[in-house]
């Protein structure tokens, strides 16, 4: 196989599969809640401030587009501002923000519109570690563009669960909160995903 997809094979092999629990919602998701829900507009300049960028990336991955990634951000923003009073505490708010934005992103894309979208830089370019030689980084650009073209393979349910778990970061219990799944199913859509793609990378060579 090509040094590419060594890898990416590699990534997945060593994807780190220990489990953190969603932890309990602290104090401070409810107290921006009810301060929000009182009427103090600094608490939802903080909801915004801590979850902008999660918000973004995520709508980056599904639009492909930065420019609708933007949209989608502000949009997402505007329903969490009217919604964000029904909030119960059920689940961490970043859980229930990630299941506010994929509902959204669902809702005007469709499933089948998701993309892997690498980070880029306002250039365009996309962001480079310094301390890699230009050898590196092709690699990890080749095995960047690999993965993306194997992802828009999957079947939705799969690709929705390993982003959420290889390239969002979530635990397994965090998606199970966000897709509102058992965490054995969870487990499984990542593990037939991991394996599918390893298939298709595989294939591609």
């Amino acid at each position: 196989m090509e040094p590419a997809t060594n890898a990416v094979h590699r990534q997945l092999d060593h994807a780190s599969y220990g489990e953190a629990g969603v932890g309990e919602v602290g104090h401070g998701d409810l107290d921006l809640v009810t301060r929000h829900r009182h009427g103090d507009e600094t608490a939802f300049v903080e909801v915004y401030q801590r979850f902008s960028p999660m918000v973004y990336n995520l709508t980056l991955r599904m639009s492909g587009n930065a420019e609708d990634a933007a949209d989608l951000t502000q949009e997402v923003f505007l329903r969490l501002y009217r919604h964000l009073v029904k909030f119960a505490g059920r689940s961490t708010l970043k859980t229930w923000i990630y299941r506010v934005t994929l509902n959204y992103c669902h809702s005007r894309l469709g499933r089948k519109q998701l993309v892997i979208k690498p980070l880029e830089r306002d250039d365009g370019r996309g962001v480079e570690d310094p301390r890699r030689g230009p050898e590196e980084r092709t690699l990890a650009h080749d095995a960047q563009r690999l993965v993306g073209m194997a992802l828009r393979q999957l079947k939705p349910t799969f690709r929705e669960a390993v982003i959420l778990r290889d390239l969002e970061g979530l635990s397994y219990a965090e998606i199970a909160e966000v897709l509102k799944l058992r965490v054995g199913t969870v487990r499984s859509r990542i593990s037939r995903g991991r394996e599918r793609l390893k298939t298709l990378l595989e294939k591609s060579q």
